[in-house]
C-alpha cells in the first residue's frame, strides 16, 4: 500500500474518531441504552504477563485507551495528555488508573509494553494489556473501536479510533474524552464525574 493511501486512511480513522466522540458528548450516540453498551468482558494479559480481565476496571476510575506501542502520534499524545492530568488532579490521582489496549497483539508482547509505558511521562498508574488477535479484537468489539492493519511487512501500522473511555469504579461507561483534549481540561472532566461518584453520568467539566 502507497504512503499517500496510509495517510489517507489514517487521516479518516482520526476523523471517524474525533466525530465519534463528539457525536457521544452531543448525545447523538450516547442514550442510556447506547452508554450501557460501551464496555463488557474481555480476556487479556497485562505487561506483567498476568491473566486479566475487565474486573481490572472495578475499584478505581479507569481511562482506556486503544493503541499500540509503535503508533507514532495518537497514543503518546494521549498518554502525555493523561500523565499531566494525573499530576493536576493532586490527591485524587491515586483514584485513577489508565488502561492501555494494544492493537497490534502481534509486536505488544507483555515485555513490550512494560518498556513502553515505562516513559515517566506517561500515566504512573498504568495497566498495559495485550493478548491473542481473537483476544483483542474481543475486547476493541465490546468498545466499538475501529481499527485496522496498513501495510505489510514489519513496517506495517495501525488505523485506529483515538478516543478515551472514562469508566466507573463500578467498570460502567462514563463518558468519550476526544482525542487532542488538553491536559487541564481532561483533568476537569475526570474530576467532574468523581464528584459525581461511581454512578456518574457524564464528565462535563
Amino acid at each position: 500500500m502507497s504512503r499517500p493511501v496510509l495517510i489517507v486512511l489514517a487521516a479518516l480513522s482520526v476523523a471517524f474518531a474525533l466525530f465519534t466522540g463528539l457525536a457521544f458528548q452531543r448525545g447523538i450516540l450516547g442514550s442510556s441504552r447506547q452508554a450501557t453498551a460501551i464496555g463488557g468482558p474481555f480476556h487479556l494479559v497485562d505487561q506483567a504477563g498476568r491473566a486479566t480481565d475487565e474486573g481490572v476496571l472495578k475499584g478505581k476510575w479507569s481511562a482506556v485507551f486503544f493503541g499500540f506501542t509503535d503508533c507514532p502520534e495518537a497514543c503518546p499524545t494521549t498518554l502525555l495528555a493523561l500523565g499531566q492530568a494525573e499530576k493536576l488532579l493532586g490527591a485524587k490521582a491515586g483514584e485513577i488508573q489508565t488502561v492501555f489496549i494494544s492493537l497490534d497483539p502481534e509486536r505488544d508482547t507483555p515485555k513490550v509494553l512494560q518498556n513502553y509505558l515505562s516513559n515517566t511521562a506517561f500515566p504512573r498508574r498504568t495497566v498495559g494489556l495485550t493478548g491473542t488477535a481473537a483476544q483483542v479484537a474481543g475486547a476493541a468489539g465490546a468498545y466499538h473501536v475501529f481499527y485496522q492493519k496498513a501495510g505489510e511487512g514489519p513496517g506495517y501500522t495501525i488505523n485506529h479510533s483515538t478516543i478515551t473511555y472514562l469508566m466507573s469504579p463500578r467498570g460502567r461507561f462514563v463518558c468519550v474524552i476526544p482525542y487532542g483534549v488538553a491536559p487541564d481540561l481532561l483533568a476537569r472532566m475526570i474530576d467532574a464525574a468523581m464528584q459525581q461518584g461511581p454512578g456518574a453520568g457524564s464528565c462535563r467539566a
